[in-house]
């Protein structure tokens, strides 16, 4: 039986090139909301805003703008080493780093999302109603991001999650 850590070259490979493919799905979202970040200030509304609502609007844009640099590290390793070693990986160190770059950019996202909630609604509704907009919103991502992964999908042996895998 192999343990975790031994994995021939190909396996490693394709974990690697599995984080990618999962990633190229990420990141376009985070782009998209690290733009539209990027217009807020050149608003005439944003002069109105207030310190707290300029204060969110800050962690949305850094926590965005850490996020695009997290999520794409990855795929720059793969550039940078091409030239210097080849293309394919062959430490499953080189994975993990990958993978935990991908979730503290992961994490950054979601920061960002919640922040542009309370940023937004705060706007249009006032600082209580964003509070229980960022909550709800932060609560769900949490939800949908980690909490299911690690509590619905502990073993692969698990059998019916609740989720519609019975055939």
């Amino acid at each position: 039986m192999r343990s975790s850590d031994d994995v021939t070259d190909d396996g490693i490979d394709q974990r690697f090139r599995a984080l990618l493919e999962g990633l190229r799905t990420t990141i376009p979202g985070v782009m998209v909301l690290f733009a539209f970040l990027l217009t807020v200030p050149l608003s005439s509304p944003f002069t109105t805003a207030t310190a707290d609502q300029r204060a969110s609007y800050y962690v949305a844009f850094a926590a965005a703008g850490a996020a695009s640099v997290l999520l794409i590290a990855p795929s720059v390793h793969q550039r940078v080493r091409a030239p210097l070693t080849g293309i394919p990986r062959k430490h499953l160190g080189h994975v993990r780093i990958a993978v935990h770059l991908a979730l503290a950019g992961t994490v950054a996202a979601a920061v960002a999302i919640g922040a542009v909630a309370w940023f937004v609604t705060s706007l249009l509704f006032g600082v209580i109603p964003a509070a229980a907009v960022a909550a709800a919103v932060l609560g769900f991502t949490t939800w949908a991001w980690f909490w299911l992964p690690v509590f619905s999908f502990r073993t692969e042996d698990d059998g019916d999650s609740g989720y519609g895998d019975r055939p």
